[in-house]
């Protein structure tokens, strides 16, 4: 009789085994179905924006609907930056740290797909 329920157990575990391995393998058939519908919704929302765009009378798309970045054709940028800080050692080796200004500024421009922007 105790031979009988462990055969049972053994038998539960195969099919709790099986049940998860075509679970995991239907996941797996499925992400090709899902990537598609995910890159089919982002070209409509492309899509959608140059024709809304063209409804408008606007020249914003003109050319290349995405960025890509080899699209860049050059540029040419300054950044500078500056930082000031104050720094105390209390007792028992605690330090406290304060920013009292910092500031980063960055001036050029960059040509991307025949069309300048100044940033």
């Amino acid at each position: 009789m105790f031979l009988r329920s462990r055969s049972k157990k053994g038998q539960n575990t195969a099919e709790y085994a099986i049940l998860i391995g075509v679970i995991v393998a239907a996941a797996i058939a499925m992400q090709v179905y899902i990537r598609r519908g995910v890159q089919a919704r982002m070209k409509d929302a492309v899509d959608f924006t140059q024709t809304a765009d063209d409804d408008a009378g606007g020249n914003v798309f003109s050319g290349n609907l995405q960025y890509e970045p080899y699209y860049d054709q050059g540029s040419n940028f300054t950044t500078a930056s500056a930082a000031t800080q104050s720094e105390q050692q209390q007792l028992g080796g605690g330090v406290v740290r304060d920013s009292i200004s910092q500031y980063t500024q960055r001036t050029g421009n960059q040509v991307v797909a025949n069309y300048e922007g100044g940033v």
